[in-house]
């Protein structure tokens, strides 16, 4: 019996990081559904308090996707439906190296051209984009986006918006929706229900 209770509570302390540590799930809604996603704030936590920062404020409400590229990225979360651009807190810290990759469904913050400067927007990939990735090479690092998250639930919504017809919308002169695919909140959410 002694042995027994030692199993048990053996197995019982290797799942209590399990436990301990609860996935954070936000609720993406869209002109064209739901889109449920996991936030890796383990791994990401600057860009996942961030992504839940601007999402609590109401930063993404009815904001829109401004560029749709067709089997390759969604991208949101920072002009309003008449291409204003909303105001935003400053960067944050630069989490491309964090191991996670730039693969299908998955949830990354958009940035300028310098490593440190993402801000609001975020992309769903549509694709496996390595070339989106953080690597090093003999000339030194390439930087990449940081991932933050997953797609759960509504894969099929990001990929509908990822076909939708494009071309010139405000200041942009292509890859934006040519009826406008809007952002209408976004909200944290407890553990989805397991289909």
């Amino acid at each position: 019996m002694p042995k027994l209770a030692g199993a048990i509570i053996s197995l019982f302390l290797a799942m209590a990081p399990v436990f301990a540590a609860e996935a954070t799930y936000a609720k993406i809604q869209t002109s064209m559904g739901d889109i449920v996603v996991e936030l890796y704030a383990d791994k990401a936590p600057a860009s996942a308090a961030n992504f839940l920062q601007y999402a609590k404020s109401g930063h993404y409400d009815r904001t829109i996707f401004h560029r749709v590229v067709k089997g390759y990225v969604i991208q949101g979360g920072g002009f309003s439906k008449y291409f204003n651009e909303r105001s935003t807190r400053d960067p944050i810290a630069y989490e491309g190296d964090n191991g996670l990759k730039n693969t299908r469904g998955t949830l990354a913050m958009a940035r300028g051209d310098k490593p440190g400067s993402a801000q609001a927007q975020w992309f769903i990939n549509l694709r496996d984009n390595p070339k989106l990735d953080h690597r090093v090479t003999d000339l030194g690092p390439i930087y990449g986006y940081a991932v933050f998250g997953r797609v759960v639930e509504g894969m099929d919504v990001a990929d509908a918006i990822g076909a939708v017809a494009t071309g010139v919308g405000g200041s942009f002169d292509a890859e934006v929706p040519v009826e406008q695919v809007l952002i209408l909140r976004v909200d944290q959410i407890s553990r989805p229900l397991d289909n």
